[in-house]
């Protein structure tokens, strides 16, 4: 990820935290932390409305690539902005809290 962008390891990321998943809506449906607000990439640009202006948002997807595109443009754009290195697959490895909309057991799509 470019040098710019702050990083932080899945299993690091604090409890409470503002969490934003920028997967696609199968991706979110599959499995999502519990307190993640969701703004699909390609809806972002026009969702800036949503996300709070005081605190850090950390932003995450599937594997770290897409979520690290959003924080560089968030922080480019005057946001403090934090990319959750490995996604959701680090999150899932890490033993971090997922749930699924269906009910079902969760999964990283």
């Amino acid at each position: 990820m470019a040098n710019d962008v702050p990083e932080i390891a899945a299993a690091a990321v604090p409890d409470g935290a503002w969490l934003l998943d920028v997967r696609e809506d199968d991706e979110w449906v599959a499995g999502h932390p519990p307190e993640a607000i969701h703004i699909p990439l390609g809806q972002l640009g026009a969702r800036t409305g949503e996300l709070p202006v005081d605190q850090e948002i950390y932003v995450i997807c599937r594997s770290g690539g897409r979520s690290g595109r959003a924080a560089q443009a968030l922080g480019g754009a005057g946001w403090r902005a934090v990319n959750v290195a490995g996604g959701m697959q680090a999150w899932a490895a890490a033993g971090r809290p997922m749930t699924a909309d269906s009910g079902a057991e969760p999964y990283v799509a």
